[in-house]
């Protein structure tokens, strides 16, 4: 491990011996996989919960809303914390928050308690999913060595996202809706017993203080964007609901940056947008997401609303995107080393655009399986996972190790952001496309277009590489931390 004054391993000064690597990886690849994998997984439960429950229309939203927003939130505040108070320390916090919400979910008698299990689950995403990657680069030296790791850790986030659909129906169909929340449980119990033991602590040097004024106006600032854009779902764009907190969200953003410009210890130093491949990666991380998250919800819905499949073989039919999105994160880093990363995101972004035209193409109320969802959903997500692992070497690569875990944080951050507006987005596109026409056709038209216009995302995504992303050559083998 690289070690620096701004990066301290405390197992190192208490002696204890560094363990395995493969297990550190496997740990925090675990906890991503876990976290990403419940932003999706309740979808197919939600008719279920309803019944049981009894929750009404938007009390179902807010199922999902709820974990969301506290996710995207709390996410910098997280990833900072990690730098400051340890990043196995949070990582550990944030599992232990996140498995006892799942377990009390999983349990809840009324909506109201499901509802808050959701929310505590997503501060607990919040906290472990930074510390989640910077735990890896902190094991793993800079270099081809890193690169293959982040790759796994990417193939594995992106492989919980695609797999929600599938275990969701799986557990649902088969036991009940509680067990989408409760099969964490016992998964999050042995990551947090791996990680006690095979974990080791670093944190950054310096003062242990928090900007407690930066980590409020930005855990507001985002929060409240989060919860304008899911109001765009029930309000519309043009409400007064969804209009304010847009832009007291955008208000308190731009106080955050004023604070931080002045504050001798920011929660954020803004010296980091200065790091181009930094600025460019996480743009692009936005811009992309807006395109390449809304695909599994569309394929979903094309699925079971026009084409009649259940659950269940909505999410089988996924599989063959699951495993192409993975081949694509495990591929990148041998493209890397011959073309370099800026060049390799390029291309992933690519073959993703023309996998998204081609669906829009042949998306309607006839389509058969091959040429409708399973041939351009592999080619979407073989240029996911070809672009998702430069972009996240990218952004962690040019950061001092001080800032991992913020940086982190606001990959994740981007990530989900982007995705949220462009689910928002798309949706509204898809609806006023289909109108009020009922049926299978008016439906496959609508969610035409929402691909037609993730296409479109993904080439302003092109667009921000070539023109923003420094110039590199060769993926290098070793190389120093950027100081």
């Amino acid at each position: 491990m690289l070690q620096t004054p701004a990066d301290t391993p405390t197992s190192r000064i208490s002696g204890r011996p560094a363990p395995p690597t493969w297990l550190v990886v496997a740990a925090a690849c675990a906890g991503q996989f876990l976290v990403v994998l419940d932003v999706s997984v309740v979808n197919v439960a939600l008719p279920s919960m309803r019944t049981d429950l009894g929750l009404s229309a938007t009390g179902l939203q807010w199922v999902v809303n709820a974990y969301s927003i506290a996710f995207a939130g709390f996410m910098l505040l997280g990833g900072r914390a990690g730098d400051l108070f340890g990043r196995k320390r949070m990582f550990l916090v944030g599992l232990g928050l996140f498995t006892l919400a799942s377990l009390a979910g999983g349990l809840a008698q009324e909506g109201w308690q499901l509802l808050l299990a959701r929310a505590v689950q997503g501060l607990g995403a919040a906290v472990l999913a930074p510390s989640t990657l910077t735990i890896l680069t902190s094991a793993v030296p800079e270099g081809a060595a890193r690169v293959r790791a982040i790759a796994t850790w990417s193939a594995v986030g992106a492989g919980g996202g695609a797999a929600g659909g599938l275990v969701g129906g799986v557990l649902t169909d088969g036991l009940s809706w509680r067990w989408v929340l409760l099969v964490n449980v016992p998964i999050g119990v042995l990551v947090f017993a791996a990680a006690l033991r095979w974990i080791s602590e670093s944190r950054a040097g310096g003062a242990r203080r928090l900007d407690l004024p930066g980590a409020v106006l930005v855990t507001g600032g985002i929060a409240t964007l989060a919860y304008g854009i899911v109001q765009t779902e029930v309000e519309g764009w043009a409400a007064a609901a969804t209009l304010v907190p847009l832009a007291v969200g955008a208000a308190l953003i731009g106080a955050f940056l004023v604070v931080e410009a002045r504050s001798k210890v920011p929660l954020m130093p803004l010296k980091l947008f200065r790091v181009r491949s930094v600025s460019a990666a996480n743009a692009t991380m936005f811009v992309c997401g807006m395109g390449m998250f809304a695909m599994w919800f569309f394929m979903t819905l094309y699925a079971q609303n026009v084409l009649g499949y259940t659950p269940l073989e909505a999410g089988l039919a996924l599989i063959p995107s699951s495993i192409s999105v993975v081949v694509g994160s495990k591929v990148a880093p041998r493209l890397m080393r011959v073309m370099g990363a800026r060049s390799v995101t390029v291309i992933g972004v690519l073959v993703a655009a023309v996998g998204f035209v081609w669906q829009w193409q042949v998306l309607d109320a006839s389509g058969a399986y091959v040429t409708s969802i399973m041939l351009p959903g592999i080619l979407m997500m073989l240029g996911a996972g070809l672009a998702g692992t430069p972009l996240a070497s990218l952004a962690t690569s040019g950061a001092d190790p001080g800032d991992a875990g913020l940086v982190a944080g606001l990959i994740n951050t981007s990530r989900t952001m982007g995705g949220s507006l462009g689910l928002a987005v798309l949706s509204t596109i898809a609806a006023s496309r289909t109108g009020e026409r009922p049926g299978s056709h008016a439906l496959a038209e609508g969610y035409a277009q929402a691909f037609l216009w993730g296409a479109v995302f993904l080439v302003l995504a092109m667009a921000v590489v070539l023109l923003g992303m420094p110039r590199a050559g060769r993926e290098p083998e070793h190389e120093s931390v950027p100081r």
